[in-house]
């Protein structure tokens, strides 16, 4: 009797530190197991006594923020949609729950919502529309999972209806739920198995931390339930516990039921590495804080900033406008940009959506506890599920403005994400145009402008990874995309203390970074939907080639020179572009229905960055799911339903419905509504500068007008002036 009162009082103790713990990190609160579920295990067993004072340990205290980011926006419960694009507010999400409660799908079954967000009304309803006129009808998208069952729902908020589409026979599952991450982490603690495992391991069960691994897609043995596979960490003596893999431990689990399927064991002979010089923390460093090697920057606005938003989504800046959302699956969603013609005036079409669409991360290590790590975070986390608030003065500089998430829990609530984006204008010394005349002309003339920018940014901590995605507006016109790789490696165990140890022909599948543990190779491809709509919504593609031509003889001294031949992409297959070096091409969204001046399209280049390519190999298994990266350039007609190039499905998925697959029907994209597709990529071979934690890496693609303007269109730009800016003395001087 007394045993069975303290297992009770352990239960509830666990309930509540739950409860503490996803209040702190914001995100929704996911139900334990049931006491028969948890209490599986002999009660005087040396694992068990462990494992209880795991269950009565409190929630982990680490502060990354001394002081919570400040608030520049509003409480939620008031907003009220402003643009027919405007994301989903408190109260409609609220509603959506409310009517789905009574309908009769939901009503005797177990159900998950896995999406809710704002149904966007018809393109040319939304670019009709102009402030001042009736707000567009208001549906939610839903995707449910309900019996087992994945549905694609419409639910008209000002109607209340209910239009279930028919059960997409693609495999694949849709993105997981944060209360799909978080049970999955803790659910192997009601198997006995994993508990004695960990024990002799050497790992105490109130050291360990555990990730939520999506297995992808290898064969019919993963078919026809949702999968998921748990890999563990110890914690003990550092915050950085992925530094410290319980190498080769893997646990098969059902995500459904949250049952152990399969437990492989195969490193038991592999030590966990050690936790010295592991913590990456200021205060663990063991520096004299007060000796900085930089002083504090700032960028001083005297004047404030330039840009406002307007309605709580639209940006203006300089000659910029657009909308701005967060979105719990692509993280940040830019619609509507448009650019003021300096001549005319006139407000002019650019992109009406850009979104990051779908990133994969496969890792290059094909063994037992290594080959299934093909990461789409997106399709199967949530960019946007995971973006973390961000660091005021770190992350963004002064006079950022700061924008929330308001997503939805799997039961429907809704959430705050904090402070998910920023907003800031950025100057970096860098110059917009100069010219200085030579003093052989007896002109002098020195014109400079600085260039000035407008940053939206977000970032996404996907576990170990952190990923710093820029939507760059200049006043000339561009907009440059960025994507910064941050945070910390995803490493294996090893027995290795020093590569004098490592036999000649071992495949180490990576560095050896540190004293048993190898950092492993792995890519990064991040692809961005780009529905481009220059000055109106139908464009062409044009690939200008640039080819070597040879004179005539007696035609010139010079014996070639370069040519550059304009072809028009008639249909899709003709747009799937694979880069190469020597065989340099400029690539042009044009709109062959409006001429400059002197009769040249207006139009928008892709300058291709971070061109890294996908080597694996098409038939591999992970490739078939992420062909969306076989081509660093894809341009497709405009399909609303055509937004994730990995599929609307992307968990498990085997390949069926990816941009690769739509691309092949080869539709036609002349003088059409058409969408680009870019790739950045990134190749990383880790090196020990990446330990414990990596320097960020970045890169750009732009998209930057060519014919656009008539002129160079920041002509009437001012320079800086003395009188404008303050001048600021050090301290010690002043």
């Amino acid at each position: 009797m007394e045993s069975r009162k303290f297992f009770r009082f352990l239960f509830i103790l666990l309930c509540g530190a739950l409860v503490l713990f996803f209040t702190w990190i914001h995100i929704p609160y996911a139900p334990p197991p049931s006491t028969t579920e948890f209490l599986d295990c002999a009660t005087n067993s040396p694992w068990c006594t462990s494992r209880n004072r795991f269950l009565s340990k409190k929630p982990p205290t680490i502060n990354i923020l001394k002081k919570p980011p400040r608030q520049t926006r509003h409480h939620h419960e008031s907003d009220v949609p402003h643009h027919p694009l405007d994301p989903l507010t408190i109260r409609e999400l609220n509603k959506v729950r409310t009517i789905l409660s009574s309908h009769h799908l939901f009503k005797s079954s177990p159900f998950a919502l896995h999406s809710v967000v704002l149904e966007e009304p018809d393109k040319p309803l939304v670019l009709r529309w102009r402030k001042g006129d009736p707000m567009l009808s208001r549906k939610a998208a839903v995707v449910a999972r309900v019996s087992g069952q994945s549905h694609v729902l419409t639910v008209d908020i000002d109607t209340s209806e209910v239009n279930v589409q028919e059960t997409n026979p693609l495999s694949g599952y849709p993105t997981m739920t944060i209360e799909d991450m978080t049970s999955s982490t803790w659910a192997p603690l009601s198997n006995g198995d994993f508990n004695r495992t960990i024990i002799e391991r050497g790992v105490d069960l109130k050291d360990l931390a555990c990730l939520p691994i999506s297995l992808g897609w290898y064969g019919a043995r993963e078919e026809n339930r949702r999968l998921i596979k748990v890999q563990c960490y110890s914690m003990e003596g550092t915050a950085n516990f992925y530094m410290r893999p319980i190498e080769g431990l893997t646990v098969l689990l059902d995500l459904d039921t949250k049952q152990v399927v399969e437990i492989a064991d195969k490193g038991k002979t592999i030590p966990i590495p050690k936790a010295a010089n592991t913590d990456y923390r200021y205060s663990a460093q063991g520096v004299d804080q007060q000796k900085k090697l930089i002083n504090p920057i700032s960028i001083e606005q005297p004047k404030g900033p330039s840009f406002t938003v307007e309605d709580e989504h639209m940006v203006k800046w300089a000659n910029w406008e657009f909308h701005l959302k967060p979105d719990p699956r692509a993280g940040v969603i830019i619609s509507r940009a448009r650019v003021q013609d300096p001549d005319t005036g006139e407000v002019r079409n650019v992109m009406y959506k850009g979104l990051t669409s779908e990133l994969f991360v496969p890792y290059m290590d094909p063994t037992d506890a290594w080959y299934f790590k093909t990461y789409m975070d997106a399709g199967e986390y949530g960019f946007g599920l995971q973006a973390m608030p961000l660091d005021p003065l770190n992350d963004c500089p002064r006079n950022a403005y700061y924008m929330d998430g308001v997503f939805a829990a799997g039961d429907g609530s809704p959430y705050v994400r904090s402070n998910m984006i920023c907003v800031f204008e950025s100057y970096a010394g860098d110059i917009g145009w100069r010219h200085a005349e030579s003093p052989i002309t007896g002109m002098g003339i020195r014109e400079v402008r600085p260039k000035v920018t407008l940053v939206v940014r977000m970032a996404a901590s996907v576990a170990n990874y952190d990923y710093i995605v820029d939507w760059e507006f200049q006043t000339d016109g561009l907009i440059r995309i960025k994507v910064g790789l941050s945070g910390i490696l995803m490493v294996k165990g090893t027995s290795y203390v020093n590569m004098n140890q490592v036999p000649g022909q071992e495949n180490l599948y990576g560095t050896l970074l540190s004293e048993n543990v190898i950092g492993v190779i792995h890519d990064h491809f991040i692809t961005f939907y780009l529905d481009m709509d220059i000055d109106g919504s139908d464009n062409s593609f044009v690939k200008v080639n640039l080819q070597r031509k040879q004179t005539s003889p007696g035609e010139s001294p010079r014996r070639s020179y370069l040519k550059a031949t304009r072809n028009v992409a008639k249909t899709e297959k003709d747009a799937q572009i694979q880069l190469k070096l020597y065989e340099p091409s400029e690539f042009h969204v044009i709109n062959p229905t409006k001429k400059t001046r002197v009769g040249n399209p207006v139009g928008y280049k892709v300058v291709p960055g971070g061109t890294a390519a996908s080597l694996l190999d098409h038939d591999d298994p992970p490739q078939k799911r992420g062909a969306f990266t076989n081509n660093q350039i894809w341009v497709t007609p405009y399909n609303r339903t055509e937004e994730w190039a990995g599929g609307l499905y992307v968990y498990q998925s085997q390949g069926e419905d990816t941009l690769a697959v739509w691309s092949e029907r080869d539709r036609p994209i002349e003088n059409k509504d058409i969408v680009v597709w870019y790739t950045l990529g990134f190749h990383h071979i880790p090196c020990q500068e990446d330990f414990p934690i990596m320097p960020t890496v970045s890169s750009s693609f732009d998209l930057k007008p060519v014919n656009f303007f008539e002129s160079n269109p920041i002509l009437r730009f001012p320079p800086n002036l003395e009188e404008d800016l303050p001048v600021c003395k050090p301290s010690d001087s002043a």
